[in-house]
């Protein structure tokens, strides 16, 4: 056959997504936190000479605002709270299982050296044995500064008093069996009960207020930076439901100085036309995307709200298993459209400040471990390897039975992923010579 007749021609369709400009910025925006996005539209402004960004929408902190702003000033090399407390650790306490325990319970204290984190919630969690947990929150206590892991007032006001030799002798019974009379100013009722006298009472009286209410406040803290909260989580214990507003500061307002632009619209010159045009094209599509941007992020923290409901309401803040896909479905957008909406993105609710992506938790697919999340499971790796032996680290194999004995049973492969998630490396690179 001749090369000539071997030719031929066909029609092939093919359908493809082509992304335009507009739609890159829409996602870039997205992805944007809030400090991002301040940078953003300030260069926007410099760009534009036909849009102005309104202070109270964005960039001027007013003094309702610095609430929403987590704003830690001190000297970040002063000692930590937790670096003195772990250096204590190192110093007092041989490797064991409990001292992982309770270099775990160091990391869930907060700035004023209090435990939030609720006991029997991580017993139920992570099945480490509740004995086990109750004997290393004995051994923080135990540590300085005096009223450290406390998890409430009066139990700090108790380990203060415990601690301290010099104490007046009916200090810490006043404490122990009359906190709320205490508490109340009614000096007479506890008079009565303990059968003591003004004299004794004013010298108690006196005493405890030389305590610290936040043992772990004089210590620095890591410099965090600023965080902007994109949305605000109110409780409402009437309707029994979590209500969602974005805050300012994610949502802005871009004025378009139309006066100042009617000044040009007659010119001749069909270059200050184009200009123009131009200019008012980009204003509205910054308008769509902000918009956009401000819907997508309050969509997905209201199914936030909606699926992690015990969090917000329940006294232990539990969270359920939850992916990015399972949203992503609810609302019939990419998975990461989600990605990109949750992270960097925070919101402020009654009880703290948290990333939203941190409320996205990943199911056990075992059925023996049905009831745990991944990260409960990492927790126990966590506390595993950090008393080991430093000289006979535990290897994978090893922590699959370690694991079995708390009734967690995975694949060595499972095991090993997890550790690398949590950027620790192999036994044999853990290993310290003798």
């Amino acid at each position: 056959m001749p090369f000539e007749a071997s030719l031929n021609q066909t029609q092939k369709q093919v359908q493809r997504l082509a992304m335009n400009q507009q739609m890159q910025q829409s996602l870039k925006v997205l992805r944007y936190g809030i400090e991002d996005l301040h940078s953003f539209l300030n260069q926007k402004q410099l760009d534009n000479p036909f849009i102005q960004i309104k202070e109270n929408g964005l960039f001027k902190t007013s003094t309702d605002d610095q609430q929403f702003v987590l704003d830690n000033l001190a000297d970040h090399h002063r000692q930590t709270l937790k670096d003195y407390l772990l250096s204590q650790v190192k110093l007092t306490m041989r490797r064991t299982y409990i001292r992982g325990w309770v270099i775990f319970l160091i990391d869930q204290l907060d700035q004023n050296g209090y435990l939030k984190a609720d006991l029997d919630l991580i017993c139920n969690k992570t099945k480490v044995d509740q004995t086990t947990l109750l004997d290393a929150l004995t051994l923080l206590q135990q540590l300085d500064p005096p009223g450290v892991g406390a998890r409430n007032l009066q139990e700090c006001i108790l380990l203060q008093i415990q601690a301290d030799q010099s104490a007046p002798k009916l200090a810490y019974q006043v404490i122990d069996q009359h906190f709320d009379e205490f508490v109340e100013h009614d000096w007479s009722q506890i008079m009565n009960q303990l059968k003591i006298k003004n004299q004794e009472i004013a010298q108690i009286i006196s005493y405890i207020k030389t305590l610290s209410p936040a043992p772990g406040s004089v210590f620095g803290t890591e410099e965090i930076g600023y965080i902007y909260p994109d949305l605000i989580f109110k409780v409402n214990n009437l309707k029994k439901k979590v209500e969602v507003t974005l805050t300012k500061k994610t949502n802005p307002e871009i004025i378009f100085k139309q006066s100042y632009f009617e000044k040009f619209v007659n010119l001749p010159d069909q270059e200050v036309k184009d200009f123009l045009q131009q200019k008012r094209s980009e204003y509205k599509t910054l308008i769509n995307n902000l918009e956009q941007r401000g819907t997508t992020i309050l969509k997905v923290g209201k199914e936030i709200a909606n699926f992690q409901k015990d969090f917000f309401l329940g006294e232990n803040h539990t969270l359920k298993p939850l992916l990015l896909r399972d949203v992503a479905q609810k609302l019939q957008l990419h998975e990461s459209t989600i990605s990109r909406a949750v992270n960097g993105k925070y919101l402020k609710c009654d009880f703290g400040v948290f990333e939203l992506k941190s409320f996205f938790k990943r199911p056990i697919s075992s059925k023996a471990n049905a009831d745990l999340s991944a990260e409960s499971i990492q927790v126990q790796i966590k506390a595993l390897i950090k008393a080991e032996d430093p000289q006979h680290p535990l290897s994978d194999s090893k922590l699959v039975k370690v694991l079995a004995d708390s009734k967690i049973f995975l694949s060595r492969r499972t095991v090993a992923k997890y550790r690398e998630e949590l950027h620790i490396p192999s036994s044999t690179k853990r290993k310290q010579k003798e």
